[in-house]
C-alpha cells in the first residue's frame, strides 16, 4: 500500500456543471435519488482513450483505462449539507485501486473525496488547485470494507464543516473542514500504477437541508 502515499498527477474527464440553489436548515426526508435506469437523468460524464465514464445497464460506469488516471460522474448539481447513500460494485481490476464520493466540488480541481480501496483500504481527503491533502491520516484498513470483486454501500453526510464517512454501517472517518461550504458530487474511480478498474454505481439516494 506504499504506492498510495505518493500523489498522483491526474488528468481529469467529467466535466462539472453548477446549479445555483440555495440551502439550509435541517434535515428532511430522501430529497433525491437515482437508480441510474434512464440515462437522460442528467448525470455528466465524458470519455476517452484513457477512462470511460457513462450509463450502462442501469448502473453508473467508470472504467479507468490508463494507470495514474481518475475519472468520475457528476451529478450537475449543488448541495450544501446532505445525507448520501450509493452502492459502490467493484466489477474487474485490480484490487489495489481507489473508488468511492466526491463532495462539495466548486470545479475539478476543488472538493472533498472520500475513497475505498479493493484491497480494503479507505482515506478521506481534500483536492486543493489539484493538490490531495489527507483529513484522516494515510490510507488506513478497515474492516468494514468489503474486498476484491464486491459492493460496499458508502455514506457521506455533510453538516456544516462536520464530514462523517460510512462503509456499510460502519463509520470510518469524521473530519472538520470549513474549506469548501457546498458544491457538486461525484462518483469516481482510480487506477494506480495497474489500469483496468471498473466500478459500477447503483442506488443512490440524497437527503438534503431545506
Amino acid at each position: 500500500m506504499t504506492r498510495k502515499t505518493v500523489w498522483l498527477a491526474i488528468a481529469l474527464t467529467a466535466a462539472v456543471a453548477l446549479l445555483l440553489t440555495a440551502c439550509g436548515g435541517g434535515p428532511k426526508d430522501v430529497s433525491w435519488g437515482d437508480d441510474f435506469s434512464d440515462p437522460e437523468s442528467g448525470w455528466l460524464a465524458e470519455s476517452d482513450s484513457s477512462a470511460e465514464v457513462g450509463y450502462q445497464d442501469g448502473v453508473m460506469r467508470v472504467f479507468v483505462k490508463a494507470p495514474n488516471r481518475l475519472a468520475w460522474a457528476s451529478a450537475g448539481r449543488e448541495l450544501a449539507d446532505f445525507h448520501l447513500a450509493v452502492e459502490a460494485t467493484q466489477v474487474s481490476g485490480p484490487d489495489d485501486n481507489e473508488y468511492g464520493v466526491l463532495a462539495r466540488m466548486s470545479d475539478p480541481d476543488h472538493f472533498y473525496c472520500f475513497s475505498i480501496s479493493g484491497d480494503g483500504y479507505y482515506q478521506v481527503s481534500k483536492y486543493e488547485a489539484g493538490t490531495r491533502t489527507p483529513l484522516a491520516g494515510d490510507w488506513t484498513p478497515s474492516d468494514a470494507i468489503n474486498t476484491g470483486a464486491a459492493t460496499n454501500i458508502l455514506e457521506v453526510n455533510c453538516n456544516g464543516a462536520m464530514l462523517t464517512f460510512v462503509v456499510n454501517g460502519v463509520q470510518v472517518a469524521q473530519v472538520e473542514d470549513d474549506t469548501y461550504s457546498k458544491g457538486d458530487i461525484g462518483l469516481y474511480a482510480g487506477a494506480f500504477f495497474d489500469p483496468d478498474v471498473e466500478v459500477y454505481f447503483d442506488n443512490l439516494s440524497i437527503t438534503t437541508a431545506d
